[in-house]
């Protein structure tokens, strides 16, 4: 197919890690969902998570054509 490529879905997870992310930043500091002692490694998760689903929704593909 010539226009194979052109076709090729981009969609790598990003914006549900985006998403994942964002949900743990908010039940991170709320102690009746989440235990005291977990909520540093909550807030650290969320950071790393939705950072690595940044880079794969909209620095990935930019890096790559150029």
């Amino acid at each position: 197919m010539v226009h194979g490529e052109h076709n090729k879905s981009k969609n790598s997870g990003g914006f549900a890690l985006i998403i994942l992310g964002a949900l743990l930043l908010i039940i991170g500091p709320q102690e009746a969902i989440v235990p005291a002692s977990f909520s540093v490694i909550a807030w650290v998760g969320g950071i790393v998570i939705g950072g690595i689903g940044f880079y794969l929704k909209f620095f990935r593909w930019k890096i790559k054509q150029g």
